[in-house]
């Protein structure tokens, strides 16, 4: 089947009326899978990686440049506005499910929480570049040559040409990564702590993209210390379905309230700390489709610009809903 017509099938599933969540895929963290499947996880990967690309966007050649492509994008649309946590979890998933639906993964999204799938953010929070997550084996390769723009020079993804970046520009390049135990204090659990104890949404997601997220990104370096085309580096992936576990634990301490009320801007600043000026071959978003205003509401749709279907907020803010279906193994 071409990889076209798994795309359109794939939409086609998902999109249908869906039962609710009986049998949850589990989230585990990293360091708790075996070798067999870590290796399971990166070689779905590195097939995702060699998948042609079929969105049509510019630059793309394979099916991973495609999700980099769609973040590229929408960086200043999902960005310090409301939709950040709802879009990023929904990017995630779409990457879940293709490494499932392309690559025949079996598995589910690993988190390095500070512990390794999800990331073992924590564990590993001031001290990233001790992680397993940086094996060269058994993980995503260590950190960056010096000598070389920072370039992987171990790992499964050393070799890997990104087209995609760094930022806005469409110029072949390495997978970077500096990685600065400083940055990554921000996972630690005191940092994490005190996201959860926010009482409402509008003071939740703030601190949550600002400190923890920023703190994985920065502690990573190099790709993914770029907020616009940090998709590059595949380690993305686990730290946002971390990032997504701590939107999830605090929505689960008032699950009713959390899953069906939002807040926030819809448009970002004009500034936006640690982004790039946005070209003008990228229009400034005025909005966002479903809302009414400048406020983010349940209504607002989350554009996936063709890879899969898109979904509003409402859709996702339950993990163990109608859409999503999916648990977080503890560590």
């Amino acid at each position: 089947m071409s990889q076209l017509c798994r795309l359109l099938a794939f939409m086609l599933a998902v999109s249908s009326t869906l039962a609710a969540c009986t049998n949850p895929g589990k989230r585990r963290p990293w360091h708790t899978l075996s070798n067999d499947e870590k290796l399971e996880y990166i070689h779905a990967e590195l097939c995702f990686m060699q998948k042609p690309a079929v969105l049509g966007l510019p630059g793309p050649r394979t099916r991973f440049d495609d999700l980099q492509a769609v973040h590229q994008r929408q960086a200043y649309a999902v960005h310090f506005v409301g939709a950040f946590l709802p879009f990023h979890r929904l990017f995630v998933h779409a990457h879940e499910t293709a490494l499932r639906t392309e690559c025949n993964y079996s598995g589910y999204q690993p988190y390095v929480t500070p512990l390794p799938l999800y990331w073992h953010e924590q564990p590993d929070a001031g001290h990233f570049h001790t992680s397993a997550i940086f094996d060269a084996t058994y993980g995503f390769g260590g950190d960056g040559d010096g000598g070389n723009a920072q370039c992987l020079a171990t790992g499964p993804f050393a070799n890997y040409a990104n087209p995609i970046g760094p930022a806005y520009a469409l110029a072949d390049h390495c997978i970077s990564r500096q990685i600065t135990d400083a940055a990554s204090r921000a996972t630690a659990a005191a940092a994490v702590d005190a996201c959860l104890a926010k009482p409402d949404f509008g003071s939740a997601w703030p601190c949550i993209e600002c400190v923890p997220h920023v703190g994985g990104h920065f502690g990573v370096g190099g790709e993914m210390a770029n907020g616009v085309s940090s998709p590059g580096d595949p380690i993305f992936y686990l730290h946002h379905a971390w990032l997504d576990k701590v939107f999830w634990d605090w929505q689960a301490r008032d699950r009713e309230e959390r899953t069906t009320t939002i807040s926030g801007p819809n448009v970002a600043p004009d500034y936006m700390p640690g982004f790039p000026p946005r070209p003008d071959s990228i229009p400034r978003p005025t909005g966002a489709d479903g809302d009414p205003g400048m406020t983010t509401t349940m209504g607002h749709v989350l554009n996936m610009l063709g890879n899969g279907p898109n979904q509003t907020v409402a859709d996702v803010m339950d993990i163990q809903g109608d859409f999503l279906c999916y648990e977080y193994v503890e560590p």
